[in-house]
């Protein structure tokens, strides 16, 4: 077994690393949220990373840069030591990319013409409309938002909350999904269907925070309604009743993603711990020189070596097997990351005391990012229910 990076995955690190170098953290210290809007600096750091060619690098096959998954994981988790920068700066955020994925996967001709293309260029975000106020959203079949046809035009009406990217003044599409067929079987339900966000009926009824924190570098999250929007049926995104099956399909790719970022955060915390602790000394001696302290750097690194191993793990099975011959592993770094990265930066937070929890160091925002993806994508539970049965349906056959 092989660990070591390919040629092109090592040219992309070096690259990479230079531009984060040059560019990105002489940046954080002035990147301010500017509310909803992305700050002034993105436009000049995406030209610059598609002058060095560090431009859609999550994206493989024609419409980005070619790279297999298990190239692209390290780049990511390169990305993910500034992950309110870094990821946007290369048009590699969330949820852009998943819906660029989508798109390319399973949208038209003229849906790749109008929407996608744009997206790659980076001239326009977007958001995915799934998750629901009223109902258990870990369960994507309950959702009650409806798309009914009416002659050549769907008729959409529900209420979407905590949708990513639709706070920017960017945002330009929705990916919406809803049910067409609420009589179907309960998987085949669902459809999606793209709606311009200048759509009449279409409201943005408020923007969401995440432990306090717009995450405008997702593109804020909001709650809209749709009441009575009407959109042509070639809006349609596959065919009626696929939207269950698209949505997986996108979250998979999605997951991962958010793993290999998780990862670099996870390091960033660890360095920043470590340089804490050795020049603090409180009571006369090092931080560094507590057994407590030390014990919480070495659990680290362990943690984030077996994190790193699985997200690449991971990555190798979606090259190779597929997506769906990944499962297993996918719902297994999507439990286990989040957390481990979660215990990483909160020990990093400790070890800085009041510094770690304001604006001083990315700390705060990294420990709300690793909380936020126990619950994003599918909680903690949701995967473990779905890991425990697969497990006991093989001892049972």
């Amino acid at each position: 077994m092989d660990f070591a990076y390919d040629a092109v995955t090592e040219d992309y690190r070096a690259r990479l690393t230079s531009f984060m170098d040059a560019h990105v953290y002489p940046a954080e210290a002035s990147w301010e949220s500017a509310g909803w809007s992305p700050p002034p600096g993105l436009r000049a750091l995406q030209s610059a990373a598609r002058e060095a060619g560090l431009w859609n690098l999550f994206l493989p096959g024609e419409h980005g840069a070619g790279l297999t998954n298990l190239q692209y994981a390290p780049l990511a988790e390169i990305t993910g030591r500034s992950p309110a920068i870094a990821p946007a700066a290369l048009n590699c955020a969330a949820p852009d990319t998943g819906n660029m994925e989508l798109l390319a996967e399973f949208g038209s001709a003229e849906q790749q013409r109008r929407w996608l293309r744009p997206l790659l260029d980076g001239e326009i975000r977007s958001a995915f409309a799934m998750t629901e106020p009223q109902v258990a959203s870990s369960d994507a079949t309950t959702i009650g938002t409806r798309i009914e046809r009416d002659g050549d035009e769907y008729v959409i009406t529900g209420r979407k909350f905590y949708i990513s990217g639709a706070m920017n003044p960017a945002c330009a599409v929705f990916i919406v999904m809803g049910k067409t067929d609420p009589g179907a079987d309960r998987h085949r339900q669902q459809s999606m269907v793209l709606v311009p966000r200048d759509t009449p009926g279409v409201t943005v009824e408020r923007g969401m925070t995440v432990f306090g924190y717009d995450d405008g570098d997702h593109g804020g999250h909001a709650e809209i309604s749709f009441d009575r929007v009407r959109v042509p049926v070639s809006n349609l995104i596959g065919a009626e009743g696929a939207g269950f099956a698209i949505a997986q399909a996108r979250l998979g790719p999605g997951r991962i993603h958010h793993c290999m970022r998780l990862v670099g955060m996870a390091e960033r915390a660890l360095e920043l711990m470590c340089v804490r602790a050795l020049t603090r000394s409180p009571f006369g001696r090092p931080l560094a020189e507590q057994g407590v302290v030390r014990e919480w750097i070495a659990e680290s690194r362990v943690r984030i070596e077996q994190a790193r191993l699985l997200v690449l793990k991971a990555a190798w099975l979606m090259d190779t097997v597929g997506n769906r011959g990944a499962h297993t592993e996918i719902q297994a770094i999507k439990i286990i990351v989040p957390a481990a990265v979660e215990w990483i930066v909160d020990k990093a937070v400790q070890t800085h005391g009041a510094a770690g929890v304001g604006q001083d160091t990315p700390l705060a925002r990294l420990w709300s990012q690793a909380r936020v993806l126990r619950l994003a994508d599918g909680p903690d539970e949701v995967h473990k229910r779905s890991l425990a049965r697969r497990e006991l349906d093989r001892h049972r056959r």
